[in-house]
């Protein structure tokens, strides 16, 4: 019989609490098993940590994976975030041998794609935040999100810059993908999984990798 541990982190004490994000994570999780589990299968134990997702101390993450370990039951979580939002920290649950793990968002990933879904997760992150800073610079001190003209043309100046290096970020991926024979509709697919958006915030299509291929090259 297939064995399970489920595992769930929720950011904060509140939210532990009101079970409202926990609540998401039971639904993926319950979807999963109903959907894609082997049959017979068993849930043979549950671990919450209420951690953010930076936080590396996960006591109840350490005694899921032990169970699982010794156990030989696969580890089960909603999300790949909710094991962690640093992609080292994923990386060295990766390289555990012993573990089986599947991530209910995602359950043909094998651990080679979970790791490149959370490098790309990651690099997305940083590059909101990196976009954000640089577009709203430019009007810091004039009192105003608007600005002169000059303001307008440097931000704008700024996002183009920001668009031409998220193009040269996402082709590291684009391009094995490409490499491999996956169509530019497989490829979309693969970073829409992953939870990284375009340089705009939206969803890929085949026409957007095409673009993004095009504009690189």
């Amino acid at each position: 019989m297939k064995q399970f541990i489920k595992y769930f982190r929720v950011s904060t004490r509140k939210q532990g609490d009101s079970g409202l994000g926990l609540s998401a994570q039971e639904r993926d999780i319950d979807l999963y098993l109903s959907t894609y589990a082997e049959t017979p299968w068993e849930v043979i134990a549950e671990f919450t940590d209420i951690k953010s997702g930076k936080d590396d101390d996960r006591p109840e993450l350490q005694r899921a994976i032990e169970l699982a370990e010794r156990t030989g039951a696969t580890l089960l979580v909603a999300k790949l975030d909710r094991l962690s939002r640093k992609v080292s920290f994923v990386s060295a649950i990766m390289e555990r041998k012993k573990l089986n793990l599947t991530v209910a968002t995602m359950p043909n990933a094998d651990k080679f794609q979970l790791h490149i879904y959370a490098a790309l997760a990651e690099q997305e992150r940083e590059f909101i935040s990196l976009r954000t800073k640089q577009a709203l610079a430019p009007l810091k001190g004039t009192g105003k999100l608007g600005g002169n003209r000059g303001n307008i043309d440097r931000a704008n100046a700024a996002a183009r810059k920001l668009a031409d290096d998220h193009a040269a970020k996402v082709m590291d991926t684009i391009v094995p993908l490409k490499k491999a024979g996956l169509t530019l509709q497989q490829i979309a697919d693969t970073l829409n999984k992953s939870g990284v958006l375009t340089s705009r915030g939206g969803q890929w299509y085949p026409t957007t990798v095409s673009n993004i291929i095009k504009r690189s090259a």
